[in-house]
């Protein structure tokens, strides 16, 4: 029995149901009443998510996304953890952890009573996790797809000594035209940019994006919306557990070097904002104490 016909036998629900890809992955395929969604079982990677009252996605993935064992995928919602962005001190580990790119395990379904799927994940430690982050935790990811898509990421402390973590959900927003888009809800806000040698700024007004932006926005649990008049729509992006927000976009130049962004200047049909801790903001976990980065999203007409 393939690994998608053993989920299906124990897992499926009416909306729901497990694939296995040409490439070695599994897929869990969600088609409720109220949105479509894909996701990647490497990584608990939520790749795509339609509310049925939107044309367009509302999450972004690359038209050269790769698909392949050990390999992240561009877009979606990639979780990073247990750290965000470069290793404090090893160079050679992954940049923004290791979840997202090994195997997690279905723990439950279900469907909601407003007709939602609900579906539970444990990340699968192995020897090459434990010797990146030798603690005893668990970590969870609990995925709602329905007119608003939730995901909540919980950490388990379950060692003898505190725990540190980074922490981020790293989610590609689809929209029209990034020159046209406007990000609101950090004004005021200090952050660090990164695309000028990690200066400390502070924002004033509403985010407006003209070159390469690359921002980890501190101290903030500030409820963001995306404007966009070109799909005529906003995203409001709500979150607790979480102060910081990054917000990127490569651009042309960088776009171009990445090489897996899509044709056609890809990277202009998206906008990473991700509720996370980072910097000033990781967590500390005390033994036997549980953290969770709670986010809710939701797009409504302009």
């Amino acid at each position: 029995m393939t690994a998608a016909a053993q989920l299906n036998a124990r897992y499926a629900l009416p909306g729901l149901d497990f694939r296995d890809d040409p490439g070695g992955l599994v897929f869990a395929e969600v088609d409720n009443p109220l949105a479509t969604a894909t996701i990647c079982l490497q990584g608990a990677h939520l790749v795509t998510w339609r509310p049925k009252e939107q044309a367009e996605p509302v999450v972004w993935v690359s038209e050269a996304a790769r698909f392949a064992p050990g390999k992240s995928i561009r877009g979606g919602v990639p979780v990073c953890w247990p750290w965000f962005g470069p290793h404090a001190t090893e160079g050679g580990f992954p940049a923004h952890g290791f979840a997202r790119t090994v195997p997690w395990q279905v723990t439950r379904t279900e469907t909601l009573g407003d007709g939602a799927t609900r579906i539970a994940f444990v990340l699968m430690q192995n020897e090459q996790t434990r010797a990146q982050f030798p603690h005893a935790c668990r970590l969870e990811l609990i995925l709602t797809v329905g007119a608003c898509l939730g995901a909540e990421l919980i950490t388990t402390n379950l060692d003898t000594a505190p725990l540190e973590i980074g922490e981020a959900l790293h989610t590609y927003f689809r929209i029209g035209d990034i020159g046209e888009a406007q990000l609101h809800g950090l004004d005021g806000c200090a952050y660090v940019d990164k695309a000028d040698g990690g200066a400390r700024k502070r924002q004033e007004g509403v985010i407006r994006f003209t070159g390469e932006t690359d921002r980890v926005y501190v101290d903030t649990e500030a409820r963001c919306v995306i404007e966009d008049p070109i799909l005529r729509r906003r995203i409001l992006i709500d979150k607790s557990g979480s102060r910081s927000t990054v917000v990127w976009t490569p651009w042309q130049e960088k776009a171009e070097k990445m090489g897996d962004l899509g044709p056609n200047e890809g990277w202009r049909r998206m906008l990473c904002v991700e509720s996370g801790n980072a910097l000033d903001n990781v967590v500390r976990i005390a033994p036997g104490e549980v953290h969770a980065l709670s986010v809710s999203y939701r797009a409504e007409p302009l």
